[in-house]
């Protein structure tokens, strides 16, 4: 997967997470996750497809930014792989910010959903919208279709 900048690469291979370093993100740092608990971030990432974004050791020395264990971002995608898919717990590290890993993470997770030909692909933001418009997703034609059942 070679849609983030060099030196970065993108892996779904869940042995590479960096667990306690994905939940502190998202637990502390992403409006949408926050208090979660580890067990519950735990059992997200075993039930999911996880996409890490890492700078190599190599890299890491030479000055680019990274995080405990190389980890830069992540995001994780719920999905059946024959219809349906949701992209959610995207987070880029603050000090990798900037510099296209997000852009490519999510290119990299469009590309990597491609060959299951969803028929929908969901995710929600609220204030991200410019960045996801850029690799196709839109507004939802008709939102009055859609319910929600849980909290807000």
């Amino acid at each position: 997967m070679a849609h983030v900048p060099a030196p970065y690469e993108v892996s779904t291979d869940p042995a590479r997470l960096d667990r306690a370093l994905v939940h502190r993100w998202l637990s502390t740092d992403a409006y949408w996750a926050l208090g979660r608990s580890r067990a519950q971030q735990d059992t997200a990432i075993a039930h999911s497809l996880n996409f890490g974004v890492y700078a190599p050791e190599a890299a890491a020395a030479g000055g680019a930014p990274r995080g405990a264990g190389g980890q830069v971002a992540y995001a994780r995608v719920v999905t059946d792989r024959a219809t349906f898919a949701w992209l959610c717990d995207v987070y880029v590290a603050r000090e990798a910010r900037g510099a296209g890993v997000g852009s490519g993470l999510v290119a990299a997770v469009r590309d990597h959903l491609a060959p299951y030909r969803l028929r929908r692909v969901l995710l929600a933001t609220g204030d991200a919208h410019g960045v996801y418009a850029r690799f196709g997703f839109e507004p939802l034609a008709d939102p009055t279709q859609w319910m929600a059942l849980g909290r807000a």
